[in-house]
C-alpha cells in the first residue's frame, strides 16, 4: 500500500483511539495524551512556530487565527492527498470512518458526547442554525440578546421573533462594565420581560473583548425557564473552560480562531435531551431527525480542512488552556497598562479578574463615531505600521479593537502604546 495512504489511515485510527481513550477516562481537559504533549512554556519558542508577515504589526487576530507551521504543513499535505486520491478516499475511507473519528476527537476535546456535536463551517453557521431552527418560541413571547452580540446573530434573533410573532429585546451592557453590573443588567431585563423564551449570550464580545459571566447568567435564565444559546466564537480555545462548564444547552463555536485550524471550521453543540427543540435544517436529509448532523446542511465541505482538525488540536494541546489564557491576558495587560492612565483614552474591558482575555478595545475621547474609528485605524496602519480594526455597537460609541496573539512581541505592544499616547486628545 502507498506509504501516504497508510499515513492518512493511521491518522484517522489515531483520532479514533484518542477519542475512545478520553471518553473512557472521563477526561475533558485535554484532547492529546500527556505523554506526547509536554507543556511548552517558552513563549518565544511557541511564537517561532508561526510564519508572520514582517511588513506590519498584526494586532487584529480576533478575525481568524494564523495556523502554526505544523498545522499549515498538515493542511497542505491533506490538500495534496485529496487532490490525488479524490473521491476514492472520501467515499471508501473518510466518509465511512475518518470524519467520525475526527468528530469523536473534537467532542472529547469539548467535553461532550459525540452525538451532541456536529462539525460546521464556523460559529456563524452553527449559531444561525440553532437560532433559526429553535422551535419553542410562541406568539407574544420574547427573545433577548445584548448590544455587544454579533450583528448576524442579532439579525437572526430578530428574524426568529418576526416569524414567531414574538417580541425582541436588546440588553444594553453597562459602561464601564463589571461582573455584577452585567449580571444585574440581564437580571433586570429578564424581570421586565417575564415571557422571555430564548436568550442569546456572547461569551467574549467581538466588539470590545468583554468576557460575560456566562455560567452565572445561564443559571439565572434557566431558573426562569429561559433557554440560552451561547456564542463562543471568540472564547473557544482562548479561555480555560469546556462546553459543559457554561451550563447552556445550545452552543456555537469556531475552530479557526483560537484553536488555529484552517478557515471554515466550527461546531455546534446541542445537549442530547434538547435535540428535538432545534428543528432539522432544510435539505439535511442524509441523517435521521434523531441525529444532530441533520441540524447542519452545508453540501460538500472542505474535507482537507476537516482532516487537519487533529493536527490543530494536537498543536493547541501542547500548552494547557490555563497557561494559554494567562499568556493572552498578559499580552492584553501589557499594552493596556501603558495607556490606561492616559487622559482621553478609555479601555472598554475592566481590570476585574475574569472579565477580559486577549481581545480589548479602546476609544479616544470625542471619537465615538464609526467613521472616526475607521479613520483612526487607518492612521495606526499608515503612520505606525499597526493593523487593527474599528468596531461599532458599544453603548458609548465605536472603538478600536486590539488583539495580540502568541507571536506578538513586547516591542509590538510598546509601539501600539506609544502610538495611542501620540494620538490621544490633549
Amino acid at each position: 500500500m502507498n506509504s501516504f495512504v497508510q499515513r492518512r489511515r493511521a491518522l484517522l485510527r489515531s483520532a479514533a483511539s484518542l477519542a475512545a481513550g478520553l471518553a473512557a477516562s472521563g477526561s475533558a481537559r485535554s484532547a492529546v495524551p500527556a505523554a506526547t504533549t509536554a507543556p511548552v512554556r517558552d513563549w518565544q519558542q511557541l511564537a517561532a512556530s508561526y510564519d508572520v508577515a514582517s511588513e506590519f504589526v498584526n494586532l487584529e487576530n480576533a478575525y481568524f487565527g494564523i495556523m502554526a507551521r505544523p498545522v499549515a504543513e498538515d493542511f497542505k499535505r491533506n490538500i495534496d492527498y485529496l487532490n490525488r486520491y479524490n473521491s476514492h478516499f472520501l467515499r471508501r475511507d473518510f466518509d465511512r470512518d475518518g470524519i467520525e473519528a475526527i468528530r469523536a476527537q473534537l467532542a472529547a476535546h469539548a467535553g461532550v458526547a459525540t452525538g451532541e456535536l456536529a462539525i460546521t463551517r464556523g460559529a456563524t453557521e452553527s449559531l444561525q442554525n440553532l437560532i433559526c431552527n429553535y422551535r419553542l418560541v410562541k406568539p407574544g413571547e420574547t427573545v433577548m440578546y445584548g448590544n455587544l452580540d454579533y450583528d448576524t446573530m442579532i439579525d437572526a434573533m430578530n428574524d426568529l421573533a418576526r416569524r414567531s410573532g414574538a417580541g425582541a429585546v436588546a440588553v444594553q451592557i453597562p459602561e464601564p462594565a463589571s461582573r455584577q453590573n452585567v449580571i444585574d443588567a440581564y437580571e433586570q431585563a429578564l424581570r421586565r420581560h417575564p415571557r422571555t423564551r430564548l436568550l442569546l449570550l456572547t461569551h467574549v464580545s467581538h466588539r470590545t473583548g468583554l468576557v460575560l459571566p456566562v455560567a452565572d447568567i445561564v443559571r439565572m435564565a434557566k431558573a426562569r425557564g429561559v433557554d440560552v444559546i451561547v456564542d463562543v466564537a471568540q472564547s473557544w480555545g482562548q479561555l480555560d473552560y469546556r462546553i459543559p462548564d457554561l451550563g447552556a444547552d445550545f452552543v456555537g463555536a469556531n475552530l479557526h480562531k483560537w484553536i488555529g485550524a484552517p478557515l471554515g471550521l466550527g461546531f455546534l453543540y446541542i445537549r442530547e435531551a434538547r435535540l428535538a427543540d432545534i428543528g432539522v435544517q432544510a435539505g439535511a436529509t442524509n441523517f435521521p431527525a434523531t441525529d444532530i448532523r441533520s441540524r447542519v446542511h452545508a453540501g460538500t465541505v472542505n474535507m482537507a480542512a476537516i482532516m487537519t482538525i487533529p493536527a490543530a488540536l494536537k498543536f493547541h494541546g501542547q500548552v494547557p488552556l490555563a497557561e494559554r489564557a494567562a499568556r493572552l491576558r498578559g499580552l492584553r495587560d501589557d499594552w493596556v497598562r501603558q495607556v490606561i492612565d492616559v487622559p482621553g483614552v478609555q479601555i472598554l474591558t475592566p481590570e476585574e479578574p475574569g472579565m477580559s482575555g486577549a481581545v480589548t478595545s479602546f476609544r479616544l475621547r470625542g471619537r465615538t463615531g464609526f467613521e472616526d474609528n475607521v479613520a483612526l485605524s487607518r492612521r495606526l496602519a499608515d503612520e505606525f505600521g499597526i493593523f487593527t480594526v474599528a468596531r461599532s455597537g458599544p453603548a458609548g460609541g465605536s472603538c478600536i479593537r486590539v488583539t495580540p496573539s502568541y507571536f506578538t512581541r513586547g516591542a509590538d505592544l510598546a509601539k501600539l502604546a506609544a502610538a495611542i499616547r501620540q494620538l490621544a486628545p490633549a
